[in-house]
């Protein structure tokens, strides 16, 4: 998750159906979520994915006591990102601990009446974060990448179909749409033979963003996915000062709403680094951002399926009073339109609790979820 290199008084609603029917199309086919009713969840993120804790520092990280707290906090759902490396070793086999992991987060989850959804993350023949990606040039690498479902839905075939979803691959970054068009078909005819019903997410190409679904191609007459974008834009305000990206070098104020820097604020940096920030410096709103995501809204329609915004967030970089009015603006939109959501993250750098505390940042929690 996180890195994107091309991505482009606070008003809260405060009940997720109580605007759904003014915007739902007039002809009805809109199916909604149903029987996996989510509405809004969070990523659990660095533990089973993006992480090199294990033994008793990964047992630790994330237990019980954390789904306790997150239903708690007025959650209805997990998105669990998780990694080839920690379920199967190079040779393929699985890591029995790590699998061992996974069941029991879906039985904390199961317990506490909250869905989850499993997020195949990273593979190794595909990150996000790359510029090469074997995933789209080597065939036996596509396979393996069906196999690894297979294998999953061996797993998890058993669990309740309104409480266990799966999400296909986190943030394909395929330099042709159509490439991940043809695994998204071909991994989806493996899965159907096995769950013919179990829900299933499907994001966009280049990193899930809400311009690429034009592109996105997806089975025909499948009620069971649900269509996922994610949201971090603007890119300036969300990722300030981020150490994995290309923009981490600028210290500068940001802005929102508004033009994320002003032009002052640029005079006398190295000319690279003034070029990447004006490469995302645009003017945004909330009339502007709730554009955009009608992109992939519209798209959804049109399927008559479900939408998802798996990931946004903003890091506690800029200042507070901005970054709430950018969550609550964003919130206010997801839920005008019936679009569930998860934010990025748990207790990561993006998180609703201190990573070392637990303790919960009740003004974000307050944004979110009142």
């Amino acid at each position: 998750m996180l890195s994107r290199l091309t991505i482009t008084g606070v008003l809260i609603v405060l009940g997720f159906s109580s605007c759904s029917r003014q915007s739902e199309p007039a002809d009805d086919t809109y199916r909604g979520f149903h029987d996996f009713d989510i509405k809004r969840g969070v990523n659990i993120s660095h533990w089973l994915s993006q992480s090199g804790r294990r033994g008793d520092e990964r047992e630790a990280f994330f237990t019980r006591d954390d789904v306790a707290q997150i239903a708690g906090f007025g959650y209805d759902h997990i998105r669990l990102p998780v990694d080839e490396e920690q379920l199967w070793d190079e040779q393929g086999n699985k890591e029995t601990r790590a699998f061992e992991l996974l069941h029991e987060a879906i039985g904390w989850a199961l317990e506490l009446d909250l869905r989850l959804i499993v997020d195949l993350h990273i593979i190794r023949s595909h990150h996000f974060n790359v510029p090469e990606n074997p995933l789209w040039t080597d065939r036996a690498e596509q396979l393996k990448f069906v196999d690894l479902w297979r294998e999953l839905s061996d797993e998890l075939k058993d669990y309740p179909l309104d409480m266990v979803a799966y999400e296909l691959m986190n943030e394909a970054v395929a330099d042709d749409p159509g490439d991940w068009n043809r695994l998204v078909a071909e991994t989806m005819e493996a899965l159907r033979e096995l769950e013919p019903e179990r829900k299933i997410v499907i994001g966009s190409n280049r990193w899930q963003s809400v311009h690429t679904f034009p592109d996105l191609i997806i089975p025909e007459n499948d009620p069971h996915i649900i269509l996922s974008f994610h949201f971090y834009d603007p890119f300036l305000l969300t990722h300030h000062q981020a150490s994995w990206t290309h923009i981490r070098d600028y210290a500068g104020p940001v802005n929102y709403p508004g033009l994320s820097v002003d032009p002052a604020d640029l005079e006398g940096l190295p000319e690279d680094l003034v070029a990447v920030v004006r490469n995302h410096n645009h003017v945004y709103t909330r009339e502007s951002m709730e554009e955009m995501i009608m992109i992939p809204l519209q798209y959804a329609r049109e399927k008559g399926l479900p939408l998802y915004c798996g990931e946004w967030g903003c890091l506690p970089s800029v200042p507070g009073e901005m970054r709430l009015q950018w969550y609550a603006d964003v919130r206010n939109i997801l839920e005008k339109h019936d679009i569930a959501w998860a934010n990025w993250d748990y207790k990561g750098g993006f998180g609703v609790v201190d990573r070392q505390t637990v303790e919960p940042y009740h003004d974000l929690l307050e944004v979110l979820l009142k």
